[in-house]
C-alpha cells in the first residue's frame, strides 16, 4: 500500500519544481519563500540542505510576482503554514511599498484609463482579453478597466487608485479568478475584504489567497474604500454585452462623488478655465478650411501673415491635412494646431451631412492689426 506524502515531502516537491524553472530564479515569490522557510525552525530542520541548494539558484530579482498559472513557491508556502502558523505572516510575495506618482492613477498597473469622471471601474481578474474588449466597447460610464493577479500589492494598488478618484462608486468584479493551486485568489480575497475587512495585522479576514496582507495601507484606507465602492460580484462572467449592461445599470444609480477619502490620497481636481483674452499670432501664417462638395474633399489654404496665399492642399480626411501642415511646418503654435483640428472636423461633418460650413473665428481678440485674413473665414494668426 502506497503511503501518502507527508507535508514535508509535498513542500520539497514544490520547491524542486521552482528550482527547475528558470523564471523562478529571478522572482520574488521564490526568493522570499525560501528565506521565510529558512527562518522557520520547524521547516528548516527537515529541509535545511534543500533550502541551501535553492539559494544557489537565485539570480538578481527582476520581478516581485509574475502571477503564474502555477506558483510552486506559493503552494510550498501554504503547506508550510500548516506546520508553522507563523509562516503565514512571514515575508514573502511582493509587499514592498509602491512608489506613487503625481496625477491619476497614482500607481502603475495592468489597466487602461478611459475617463476620470465616469462612475464605474471594472476588474477582470485574470481575464486579460476582457480589458481590450471592454475598452473597445466605448462604454460611456466606464472609468478604468484592468486585471488583478495578486491579493496583496494588486489589491493595494486597486484601493489607492480608486480612492484617488472620488467619481468611481462601483467596481464590477468579473472574469476568471485563479482556479489552479497557485496560492493567489485575488477575486475571492477582494470579496472577503468588502464583506469582512481586515484584522489587526492588516490581513484580509476569510481570504483564501497566498498572502492577503495589505501592509502598505491602514484601517482608514480600508474603511474609506469600503464606503466609497459598491462591489458588483460577477466572477466568471466574460460576456462583453452582459458586462456593458451591468456597467450601465450601475451608473444609473450613481450617488455622486465620494467625499470621505483620507487626506493622504492625492487626487486631481477639475480646474475651470476661460477663453484667452487675446489671440497670439502664429509667425507661420494662418489657414482657411472649407469643404469642396464637387470633388467631395476637404481643402486647406495656407496664407502668410501678409495675406498672400502660398500653399493649397486637398484630402479626403482631416488627418491627412493636419499631418501635412505639421510636417511642412506651416503651423508653429499648439493653440493654432488645436483650432485647426476642430475646424477640419467641422468641415468634414458638413461635407458628409450637406450642412453649411462657415469657419469659426479664433478664440480671443487679435493682438495687433495688420492681418488680412477674415476672422470668419480663417484663423487670423
Amino acid at each position: 500500500m502506497t503511503k501518502s506524502p507527508t507535508p514535508i515531502n509535498q513542500i520539497e516537491t514544490e520547491l524542486q519544481q521552482a528550482m527547475a524553472a528558470k523564471k523562478c530564479w529571478r522572482c520574488g515569490c521564490f526568493q522570499d519563500t525560501v528565506a521565510t522557510l529558512q527562518s522557520s525552525a520547524v521547516v528548516h530542520f527537515s529541509l535545511a540542505a534543500l533550502l541551501d541548494t535553492a539559494r544557489t539558484h537565485f539570480e538578481p530579482k527582476r520581478y516581485d510576482c509574475l502571477g503564474c498559472d502555477i506558483c510552486w513557491p506559493a503552494v510550498a508556502q501554504n503547506l508550510a503554514a500548516d506546520l508553522d502558523p507563523a509562516i503565514a505572516e512571514g515575508g514573502h510575495c511582493a509587499t514592498d511599498e509602491p512608489k506613487r506618482r503625481e496625477g491619476w492613477p497614482p500607481l502603475p498597473g495592468d489597466y487602461q484609463v478611459l475617463r476620470m469622471q465616469a462612475s464605474v471601474a471594472v476588474c477582470t481578474l485574470n481575464s486579460e482579453h476582457l480589458v481590450t474588449k471592454l475598452v473597445a466597447s466605448g462604454a460611456a460610464d466606464l472609468s478604468l478597466v484592468g486585471t488583478l493577479h495578486t491579493e496583496n500589492l494588486g489589491i493595494e494598488h486597486l484601493i489607492l487608485n480608486t480612492l484617488a478618484n472620488p467619481h468611481i462608486r462601483f467596481l464590477i468584479l468579473c472574469g476568471d479568478d485563479t482556479q489552479k493551486a497557485i496560492g493567489h485568489l485575488p477575486g475571492q480575497s477582494l470579496l472577503s475584504l468588502m464583506r469582512y475587512g481586515v484584522n489587526e495585522k492588516m490581513r484580509i479576514i476569510e481570504a483564501k489567497g497566498k498572502r492577503p496582507l495589505l501592509k502598505n495601507l491602514n484601517i482608514k484606507h480600508i474603511d474609506a474604500f469600503r464606503q466609497q465602492i459598491q462591489l458588483i460580484e460577477c466572477i466568471g462572467e466574460t460576456r462583453v454585452p452582459t458586462l456593458i449592461k451591468t456597467i450601465s445599470l450601475a451608473a444609473a444609480n450613481n450617488p455622486g462623488a465620494f467625499s470621505g477619502a483620507p487626506n493622504d490620497i492625492f487626487s486631481v481636481d477639475i480646474e475651470q478655465v476661460v477663453e484667452p483674452a487675446k489671440l497670439t499670432l502664429d509667425p507661420a501664417g494662418y489657414v482657411v478650411v472649407y469643404p469642396d462638395r464637387r470633388m467631395n474633399q476637404l481643402v486647406l489654404e495656407h496664407y502668410a501673415n501678409n495675406g498672400v496665399l502660398d500653399r493649397m492642399f486637398a484630402a479626403y480626411s482631416p488627418a491627412a491635412l493636419y499631418a501635412t501642415v505639421i510636417n511642412e511646418k506651416l503651423i508653429s503654435r499648439l493653440d493654432h494646431a488645436a483650432y485647426l483640428g476642430r475646424e477640419l472636423a467641422r468641415a468634414e461633418r458638413a461635407l458628409k451631412t450637406g450642412d453649411n460650413y462657415v469657419q469659426d473665428r479664433a478664440p480671443g481678440q487679435r493682438e495687433e492689426a495688420g492681418c488680412s485674413g477674415s476672422s470668419t473665414q480663417g484663423m487670423c494668426n
